[in-house]
C-alpha cells in the first residue's frame, strides 16, 4: 500500500534550488499518489507535497509558492524542486508513493500516521 524512501538531501540547482528525487524500484507508480514528507526527532510528521495520477499537484501551506513537485511516469520518479530552501527543509525528507489515499499532504499525513501506528518511520526500497 505505502512505499517510501529517505532522501539524501537532493541536489543542488543554480539560484539556490535543491532538487529531491524519488524511484523506489523499477515499478509503474503512475496511477498512485505521489508525495513528500518531512519527519524529524521531536516533531510532528509533516506531509509536504503530492501529486496525484492525473498530475493535479497540492501542497502544505507552509512551502506554497516554494515548491514544486513533479513527476515522471517514463522514468517511475517523482521530485520536489524547493526554491531558496529554509535550514529546516533540507532535513528528514521521505518520499513515498500511495495508492490508497486522498491525494493532499493532509490526507498523506493521515496516512502514514496510521501505517506507522505512532512509531518512527525508517526510510526504504
Amino acid at each position: 500500500q505505502v512505499e517510501l524512501v529517505e532522501s539524501g538531501g537532493g541536489s543542488v540547482q543554480a539560484g539556490g534550488s535543491l532538487t529531491l528525487s524519488c524511484k523506489i524500484g523499477p515499478y509503474d507508480y503512475s496511477d498512485y499518489c505521489q508525495g513528500w514528507f518531512r519527519q524529524v526527532p521531536g516533531h510532528e510528521r509533516e506531509g509536504v507535497a503530492a501529486i496525484d495520477a492525473d498530475g493535479s499537484a497540492s501542497y502544505a501551506d507552509s512551502v506554497k509558492g516554494r515548491f514544486t513537485i513533479s513527476k515522471d511516469n517514463d522514468k517511475n520518479t517523482h521530485n520536489l524542486q524547493m526554491n531558496s530552501p529554509k535550514t529546516e527543509d533540507r532535513a528528514g525528507n521521505y518520499c513515498v508513493k500511495e495508492l490508497d489515499l486522498t491525494c493532499d499532504p493532509i490526507a498523506l499525513t493521515l496516512t502514514l500516521n496510521y501505517w506507522g501506528q505512532g512509531n518512527q518511520l525508517t526510510g526504504s526500497s
